[in-house]
């Protein structure tokens, strides 16, 4: 007796000896355990007729040039491009993205005060960092440097953003803050401020002061890295 298997049914995981699934492998050896490819397959959950599910998530990953951070940029459209990829299986790919923005915010948002540039990078970073067009944002704080809120207050295009002093300032006002430091982001990875950077932290640091309230820092963000432009000596 003669048993044969179709190019289709090969490719299923389901056919897979149990220690290559994802799932197996994952319950047995732990998360850690599991490439990025293999983590992401969970999350297609199932294959196509002519690709597996880790098929799928290695060409979700290739469209992302192997870079979660990049993959954390793509948008469910953007996932589709992908046979196999529909609306659900992009979705489900873009809240496990957010997921994991907002597990590392909240990491930054535990703190009790934000003594250091790099403290309130732990927090603007998951805000920004995955964004392809500027965006501003603000953390508000009492004399303690205790977080009374975090906002983003406007946003722009590829190359620039619109900012509105007269609302930081009032917002500082409704909020009981007596301190800001303030971010934005620059899509292009470029940590370098523009001159229009620069104006901005002068004009707002000096129409603060009027208020007596005390602009910390102004914080450029690329990615993963940012830039401290009261460390570099900018104001």
């Amino acid at each position: 007796m003669y048993f044969s298997f179709s190019m289709n049914e090969s490719k299923s995981i389901k056919n897979w000896s149990e220690d290559e699934r994802p799932r197996e492998k994952m319950l047995q050896k732990g998360a850690a355990a599991l490439t990025d490819a293999e983590l992401l397959a969970i999350l297609i959950s199932s294959g196509t007729r002519e690709k597996s599910a880790l098929d799928l998530a290695r060409e979700v990953l290739a469209l992302a040039q192997n870079n979660l951070r990049e993959l954390g940029r793509l948008n469910v459209t953007e996932l589709q491009k992908i046979k196999g990829i529909g609306e659900a299986r992009g979705i489900a790919i873009c809240a496990a993205m957010e997921l994991g923005r907002r597990r590392q915010l909240s990491e930054g948002m535990e703190r009790i005060a934000i003594n250091k540039c790099a403290e309130a990078a732990q927090i603007i970073i998951p805000l920004l960092q995955d964004l392809n067009h500027e965006v501003f944002c603000v953390l508000y704080l009492n004399y303690a440097r205790r977080l009374l809120k975090h906002e983003l207050i406007s946003s722009g295009g590829i190359t620039s953003t619109v900012v509105d002093i007269r609302m930081i300032l009032k917002n500082c006002l409704l909020y009981n803050a007596n301190q800001i430091i303030i971010a934005h982001n620059h899509p292009s990875g470029s940590k370098k401020p523009s001159d229009s950077d620069k104006l901005l932290t002068i004009r707002l640091r000096d129409s603060a002061e009027l208020m007596d309230i005390k602009l910390i820092d102004h914080l450029i963000i690329a990615g993963g890295e940012y830039l401290s432009m009261s460390n570099e000596g900018f104001f």
